[in-house]
């Protein structure tokens, strides 16, 4: 690694979008740091990303819900490449938290939140000293687009992603720090495919079927890429300047209807 190679951290390195994301960020010259709290799926994580890139790939663990493990992360990266340049936040809990309200577990709700939330906002401030030192950096938070909806309850945490990106965008920008919010629609992951197929087996019917109602609701009628969700992380870690920021974006093939200025 070069001194003046840029360096990105992403949580919840261990699987759903973020492997494919680092990937992106990779071919964009990024240093790749993923964290996790599972010690094995990181590192094979890393193992398949180091395997496809030519930029350094780290994997080093730490845990969402505890600050001192995230500075201590923050401080490991420091300490071996010099700089962070960029975060991207997606450590979060997999199990929807929905169903009437008399059945959820309202421990289990504020736990998930906790992970997301939480885990984002203890990054954040975890990466600030080196991001201020260098008078520049940038942060992305992957929401989702529960949080503009009422379909499930924990929704709420996306929502809540949404303005901790507002507050934080609000106190960083005098620093050249640039804080913005990425709402990934219907990609296909392994993940979906299989609750496609659960879908399908408790329907009766063939998964062409589960999947062509669900692309009925997309108006491109494509679902999206995690490569797509990457590019749009990349363009906003790769900004040469702090313009854009404080937003929450959406890219999902004109799935979600409501109209937000």
């Amino acid at each position: 690694m070069t001194a003046k190679q840029r360096v990105a951290i992403l949580t919840g390195g261990s699987g759903g979008l973020v492997p494919g994301i680092a990937e992106t960020l990779a071919g964009a010259g990024f240093a790749i740091v993923l964290t996790a709290r599972g010690e094995d799926r990181l590192q094979e994580a890393a193992r398949r990303l180091a395997a496809k890139v030519e930029v350094p790939v780290t994997a080093i663990v730490s845990d969402a819900r505890d600050q001192a493990s995230a500075d201590a992360l923050a401080r490991e990266v420091s300490e071996r490449f010099g700089r962070i340049d960029a975060l991207v936040n997606a450590a979060a809990s997999s199990m929807p938290i929905g169903g009437a309200i008399e059945d959820v577990d309202a421990d289990a709700l504020i736990a998930d939140a906790n992970v997301k939330v939480g885990g984002y906002l203890r990054y954040a401030k975890a990466v600030l000293p080196a991001m201020k030192s260098a008078g520049s950096g940038h942060i992305v938070n992957i929401g989702g687009l529960t949080g503009r909806s009422s379909d499930t309850l924990s929704g709420l945490r996306n929502a809540a992603v949404s303005h901790l990106t507002k507050v934080l965008s609000d106190q960083l920008g005098p620093f050249g720090i640039t804080v913005n919010a990425v709402h990934p629609g219907i990609v296909l992951t392994p993940h979906l495919e299989e609750l496609f197929a659960e879908m399908a087996t408790d329907r009766g019917v063939a998964v062409n079927v589960i999947e062509d109602e669900f692309r009925q609701d997309i108006p491109t009628g494509q679902f999206l890429t995690v490569a797509q969700i990457g590019r749009l992380v990349a363009h906003l870690v790769d900004a040469p300047d702090a313009a854009l920021t404080g937003q929450s974006l959406t890219v999902d093939g004109g799935y979600s209807r409501g109209i937000y200025l």
